[in-house]
């Protein structure tokens, strides 16, 4: 009886679905025709593994985090750009992300079209899979769009286990990354004619497919500066179809502030998410997974990552965002996700303390110049503040009394601006600003169902395509939609060519933050990434578009195990 391969990596393994095992990683092939089902599971089953890589590569890469120091574990290269082929995490994004196309492919291979509606929508999802994880490889592997898609490489279509497995495995190289975009709107597309019924949130759906091909489009509709004007359209006219379907709806503010916690079938805003249950963990499993690093929750995560001062900035931009217990008032809704760790002094009480961010004075000639948070206690008496660092004390000017905003003409020569606060507990030298956007999930300390597509994220795609064609009015509606949303009357009043690119962007880094998107959409407009904040990372440092280390090393074990010619990707400028 003929075998069937049901997972191939491109690092030229054959691995067996976690649902069915069966001897030498093979399945018979009646039984695959009697079960599909247990088949297209084993694919959904693929992103549970492939999601947790996935987001450290997107998310730790930007700059809405920061760690509290160098680290050991692998995914400390993606946060310092010390890139390496050698790193276990992107391995198991290669290999996770590979094997969901393998069987995604291989159930596609196997049914034909058109025998039932049942099998065409569950081929439908194979196809919105594959689709999904081209495009996801590509951006992590290959360069932005707009950089010569024609010459720059993507990664390798391998669509299914080839016939003669044992006599004919030569896998083909790398396609370009118009090729391997192709593949995935191909994909997508087939996904959108196929899949007839909506499952909810935690199942490929047409309207799933419509947005992960506005955001690819969005990705091919070239920079601010230099448009493609055709790929901006697709963008719309895909957002379009998402938008007007009415199956999602913006939740209101007060929900949105509670995103995190609801499960993605109880979510009328998630597109698609990669459902996680609870009792897929056990023990200290959940300090593992993604909210794991950034938030200690009852006792379950690390909390070594939290959210920068970059961030924290960009939040208070309208108005202060207070988290103090006795005076909670958050201006932007993001700001919900964000939990600082006051403490209490021995009597039970807060400690009232001026924070700021200074420089540091370099410890000898050369050492790079850094940045460093400052909690000095402080004093307020009617209008009068003072605060103390070391042996000195200064009186503070306000900068806006009622927001507790003050400046502090520093020893060192220079002027800061900081709030008054209260002291908040110290990782190192760095105060815990929890991120919980990863965690809560029905309760559970750090359960998360990582979100692939929301409603929020499609009004952005549709806003940054209309700037892009020029049609402002209709962008500064849709960036308005999702700004008004987080900040009540907070909307902007215009947008033009002149400032399009900086509000649209500043709103994508709000309101997508924490979802693997932050440095891709920062590189895909053609514009550096800078991470001037205190942190273990290169503080003064642009990192160009066009830097070699903006793109991941193909891993190395991939290399040596491929079947065929796999070019690396270049180790330097």
């Amino acid at each position: 009886m003929k075998k069937i391969l049901i997972g191939l990596m491109v690092a030229a393994a054959v691995s067996s679905c976690d649902i069915d095992r069966l001897p030498k990683n093979s399945m018979d092939g009646d039984l695959i025709v009697n079960n599909p089902d247990a088949m297209v599971t084993g694919a959904y089953a693929q992103l549970k593994q492939w999601s947790d890589p996935m987001h450290r590569l997107g998310e730790y890469a930007g700059d809405n985090m920061m760690i509290r120091g160098s680290s050991t574990d692998a995914f400390y290269e993606f946060i310092s750009y010390a890139r390496t082929p050698n790193n276990y995490r992107l391995q198991n994004f290669w290999d996770y992300g590979y094997k969901a196309i393998a069987q995604s492919s291989n159930i596609i291979k196997l049914f034909p079209e058109g025998e039932s509606v049942d099998m065409d929508n569950k081929l439908g999802a194979c196809y919105y899979i594959r689709g999904m994880m081209y495009f996801y490889l590509c951006r992590a592997f290959g360069k932005p769009y707009y950089q010569s898609p024609e010459t720059n490489l993507g990664v390798p279509i391998v669509n299914g286990t080839p016939e003669d497995v044992i006599n004919d495995l030569n896998l083909p190289d790398r396609s370009t990354v118009k090729e391997t975009y192709a593949q995935a709107i191909s994909d997508l597309k087939k996904a959108e004619s196929l899949i007839t019924e909506n499952k909810g949130p935690s199942y490929a759906s047409k309207e799933a497919a419509q947005a992960m091909l506005s955001r690819i489009y969005l990705y091919m509709s070239g920079t601010y500066k230099n448009p493609n004007a055709e790929y901006a359209r697709l963008s719309v006219e895909y957002a379009n179809k998402v938008i007007n379907s009415g199956k999602y709806s913006l939740l209101g503010r007060a929900q949105f502030m509670k995103y995190n916690t609801f499960k993605p079938e109880d979510n009328v805003e998630t597109i698609f998410a990669v459902k996680r249950v609870a009792t897929e963990f056990s023990g200290d499993d959940h300090y593992y997974g993604i909210g794991g690093m950034y938030s200690n929750i009852g006792g379950m995560g690390w909390g070594e990552m939290y959210a920068s001062a970059k961030y924290i900035d960009l939040l208070n931009e309208t108005g202060r965002n207070d988290w103090r217990p006795d005076h909670y008032k958050i201006v932007d809704a993001r700001a919900a996700f964000i939990e600082p760790t006051y403490s209490k002094d021995k009597a039970g009480k807060y400690s009232t303390v001026f924070r700021f961010i200074k420089q540091d004075v370099p410890k000898k000639a050369g050492d790079p110049v850094t940045l460093s948070y400052v909690q000095a206690p402080a004093i307020v008496n009617g209008s009068t503040v003072t605060c103390k660092d070391g042996d000195k004390e200064y009186t503070l000017t306000a900068v806006n009394a009622a927001q507790q905003t003050y400046s502090i003409a520093y020893e060192d020569g220079k002027t800061y601006t900081g709030m008054i606060d209260y002291y908040i507990s110290l990782n190192r030298a760095y105060p815990q600003f929890y991120i919980v956007k990863c965690s809560r999930e029905g309760e559970e300390s750090q359960l998360h169902s990582p979100v692939i597509s929301r409603l929020g994220e499609i009004y952005l795609n549709r806003a940054e395509a209309y700037a892009k064609l020029g049609n402002y009015g209709a962008a500064l509606n849709d960036l308005n939609t999702i700004r008004n949303r987080s900040i009540v009357n907070g909307g902007y009043t215009s947008l033009e060519a002149s400032n399009a690119s900086k509000l649209i962007d500043k709103e994508r880094q709000l309101e997508l933050a924490y979802q693997a998107e932050r440095s891709y959409d920062v590189f895909r407009n053609g514009v550096p990434l800078n991470r001037t904040y205190p942190g273990p990372q290169v503080q003064f440092e642009d990192i160009a578009p066009t830097d070699f280390r903006v793109t991941y090393f193909i891993p190395q074990d991939a290399i040596n195990s491929y079947p065929g010619k796999l070019t690396q990707n270049p180790t330097s400028n």
